[in-house]
C-alpha cells in the first residue's frame, strides 16, 4: 500500500503540534508501509519526500489564495497512492481534489477546527473565509476523519453536523519519549537565564489567542514572588497580540524578578532541559484539541498545570500527573472564559499549590513520564493510523 501525506509543515520547517505529529507519525507508518510526504516549503534531501513552493503568479496573492496554488502544485503527484492523508487545512483542499481526480479515498486529521479559531480573521483577513471552506468541503468529502482526542471529535461533529458520526475516529497525538526525556543541565539552564535554584513555572507555545498567554500573564502577578516564570513563547499570530503580550511581560518584570523571556526557536535538548527543571508546566489554553506540548512536558518529568478544555483532560490527569483548571467558556466559537477574572484567579490558585509543594509536583511529574510512555507511543498510533488507512481502502475499491 502507498500512502501519500499532505502536510504544511515538516522538517525542518516546524512550528505547531501539526508538524511535529506528521512527522513522528511518518517515522513510525514506513516501518511497514510505503509513504510519500507532499510538504509546503523549501526543498527537502528525505527519500520519499517532495516540497512545494508557492507559484511565482502568487507571490503577492492572499495568503490563502497562496495556499491553494500550492495544494493544486501537489495533486497530480498523488496519482498511483491508494489513499491521501492531509494535515490542517492548508493541506487539506490538495488532498480532496486528489481524492476526486484520482478516485482514492481522502482521510483527514484534524488538529484544530476553523469555526473555533474565529480570531484567525485578524490574521488572514478574507482568507479566513476561504479556509473554512476549504476545512468543511474537505471533510463532508473525505473518507474518514481522525481526531486527535474525544473531545477534538465532539467539536468536530459539533461544527459540521452534516458529518456521519460513524467516519469520525479518535487517534489520539503521540510523543517519542526516547527524544524527549529528563536532562538535566545547569550550565545550559544559567545561559537561558534560568535560576536552578529557584522555584519556577514554564510555558511553551506560539502567541496565539488559544493558547491563553494573557491569562497565564495575569495570572503570574499573583504567584509567590520566589517563583520564576520561563516564558518560551514566539511566532505571534498578529501584530496586535504581541504588542497585549509585551506590555504584560515588561509589567511583570517591573514588579517581580525572575520574568525569563525566550522568543526565539529552541533545539529540542534546550527545551528538554527547560521543561526538566520546571517546577510545573502551564498549558493555559482556551482551545487544545489534545495538546503534544503537555506530552512533551510530561515526558520530561515535569508536572502539568492545564485548562479543562477540549483534549487536555484526556492527557492531564488531575491529582495524578497534574492539575486541572475549571473554565466556563462562551459558545461563540472563541472559547473565551465567561468570567476572564475568575478564570485568572483559579489559574493563579491551581498554579500556586503546585508550585509550593515542589515534592508533590515531583510525583505528578513521574506519574505524567510513566503516563506518556504507556499510553502514548508512536507506534500504538501508527497501527491504529495503518488500520484505517486498510480500511478506507478496501471500502473504496
Amino acid at each position: 500500500m502507498r500512502v501519500d501525506i499532505v502536510t504544511k509543515e515538516y522538517p525542518p520547517e516546524i512550528y505547531g503540534g501539526a508538524g511535529v505529529h506528521v512527522t513522528e507519525l511518518v517515522k513510525a507508518l514506513r516501518q511497514s508501509i510505503d509513504v510519500r510526504v507532499r510538504a509546503f516549503g523549501a526543498d527537502r534531501d528525505e527519500a520519499g519526500t517532495s516540497a512545494y513552493g508557492v507559484p511565482a503568479e502568487l507571490a503577492s496573492a492572499n495568503a490563502a489564495v497562496q495556499t491553494l496554488g500550492t495544494d493544486l502544485e501537489i495533486v497530480t503527484d498523488v496519482a498511483g497512492a491508494d489513499v491521501v492523508h492531509s494535515h490542517t487545512w492548508y493541506a487539506n483542499f490538495a488532498g480532496h481534489l486528489a481524492s476526486l481526480l484520482h478516485g482514492i479515498p481522502h482521510i483527514v486529521t484534524a488538529h484544530s477546527l476553523e469555526p473555533l479559531r474565529p480570531w484567525k480573521a485578524e490574521q488572514l483577513g478574507g482568507g479566513y473565509a476561504v479556509s473554512s471552506w476549504i476545512e468543511q468541503t474537505a471533510y463532508e468529502g473525505a473518507a474518514a476523519i481522525v481526531a486527535v482526542s474525544d473531545g477534538m471529535r465532539q467539536d468536530i461533529l459539533r461544527s459540521y453536523p452534516a458529518l456521519d458520526p460513524a467516519k469520525v475516529r479518535v487517534i489520539y497525538n503521540g510523543i517519542d519519549v526516547e527524544s524527549w526525556h529528563p536532562v538535566d543541565d545547569p550550565g545550559l539552564l544559567a545561559q537561558l537565564g534560568v535560576d536552578a535554584s529557584r522555584p519556577s513555572v514554564v510555558f511553551v507555545g506560539r502567541i496565539t489567542r488559544q493558547k491563553g498567554l494573557p491569562y497565564f500573564l495575569r495570572a503570574a502577578e499573583q504567584l509567590p514572588p520566589d517563583v520564576q516564570v520561563v516564558l518560551c513563547a514566539g511566532a505571534p499570530d498578529t501584530p496586535q497580540i504581541m504588542a497585549e503580550v509585551e506590555g504584560l511581560v515588561r509589567g511583570l518584570q517591573e514588579t517581580r524578578e525572575g520574568v525569563v523571556w525566550i522568543d526565539r526557536m529552541l533545539s529540542r535538548h534546550e527545551l528538554c532541559t527547560i521543561l526538566t527543571a520546571a517546577t510545573t508546566f502551564v498549558c493555559p489554553s482556551v482551545y487544545e484539541p489534545l495538546g503534544i506540548v503537555n506530552l512533551e512536558a510530561m515526558a520530561c518529568g515535569a508536572a502539568v498545570v492545564g485548562t479543562a478544555t477540549g483534549g487536555i483532560p484526556e492527557v492531564v490527569v488531575d491529582g495524578v500527573t497534574g492539575r486541572l483548571v475549571p473554565i466556563d467558556q462562551a459558545q461563540d466559537g472563541t472559547g473565551t472564559p465567561t468570567d476572564p477574572e475568575r478564570f485568572v484567579a483559579d489559574l493563579a490558585r491551581v498554579l500556586t499549590e503546585v508550585v509550593s509543594d515542589p515534592e508533590r509536583a515531583r510525583a505528578y511529574g513521574a506519574a505524567g513520564r510513566a503516563r506518556a510512555t504507556e499510553d502514548f507511543s508512536w507506534g500504538s498510533i501508527a497501527e491504529q493510523t495503518a488500520a484505517l488507512y486498510a480500511e478506507v481502502a478496501a471500502d473504496g475499491r
